[in-house]
Parts: structure tokens; C-alpha cells; sequence
């Protein structure tokens, strides 16, 4: 692997862990852990919190989508320039991260829209997501190491 990828991957990595702690803190204090805490924050407690509307939702899922798109373009096109890339597993963890930020991100018109049951789906989601892309980054660095 060239050097200049390996700076790239670095300061990359730096960047995208900031993030990711930055993401857990205000998921953790905006929504919360708990499948009733999503429930409540998309459907509303009857006092606090209003109902979030499929326009609201909207409104928050576009930068989302755009963000989270990019992020897995660059993860995923690292892993080209690694070891990995032959791996059958590979595969499996890139589907397995497409599927779960599509599911995280449309999750709330389900719990809008259809049952509160999806705020599993969402919570199941978030947490899969927020494991799989340090465990790509273990690779990257890991193949960084190894050169």
C-alpha cells in the first residue's frame, strides 16, 4: 500500500471516530437506549415531546442520507487498497453496513407510520451500525500495520 493512503486512512479514521462518539453522545442524550425512549421521541409522551410529522422526518433524514452515503462510498472503497478485499466476509460486513444504515436511517417513518414496535428495528440498527464501522476501521489500520 502507498504511503499516501496510509496518511489518507489516518487522518480519515481520526475524523470518522470523532463522529462516531459524537453520534453515541447525542443519540444517547437526544433519544436513549431504550426502545420506549424512540417510541417517545418519534410519537411523542403527551407532554413534553409533540409527534414528529413525516415532513420533520424528512427534513432529518436528508443531510443523513447524503453523510451516511459518503461515509460507506470511503470505508468501502479503502478496503480496496487492503488485504481484505479478497476475504469472502468482506462482503458480507459491507451488505450487512448498507442494510443496516438504510434500516437506521428509514426506520423512523416505520415507527411513524406503522407500529412502535419498529423503535427495536431502529435501536437494533443504530447499534449494529456504530460496531460495524469500527470493526472496518480495525481492518484498515490493521492492513496500515502490516505494510
Amino acid at each position: 500500500m502507498h504511503s499516501a493512503y496510509k496518511y489518507s486512512i489516518f487522518y480519515f479514521s481520526c475524523f470518522v471516530l470523532l463522529l462516531l462518539v459524537s453520534a453515541l453522545m447525542l443519540f444517547a442524550h437526544k433519544i436513549g437506549f431504550d426502545p420506549t425512549s424512540i417510541t417517545h421521541y418519534y410519537l411523542g409522551d403527551g407532554e413534553l415531546l409533540l409527534q414528529k410529522s413525516n415532513e420533520g422526518i424528512l427534513k432529518l433524514i436528508l443531510p443523513h442520507i447524503f453523510a451516511f452515503g459518503v461515509l460507506s462510498f470511503v470505508l468501502i472503497h479503502f478496503l480496496i487498497f487492503t488485504s481484505y478485499k479478497k476475504k469472502r466476509y468482506t462482503f458480507s460486513v459491507i451488505y450487512i453496513l448498507l442494510t443496516t444504515q438504510t434500516l437506521e436511517i428509514f426506520s423512523p417513518f416505520l415507527i411513524i407510520n406503522i407500529s412502535e414496535y419498529f423503535s427495536y428495528l431502529k435501536l437494533i440498527s443504530f447499534v449494529f451500525y456504530m460496531a460495524l464501522i469500527p470493526l472496518i476501521f480495525f481492518w484498515l489500520f490493521k492492513s496500515i500495520l502490516e505494510d
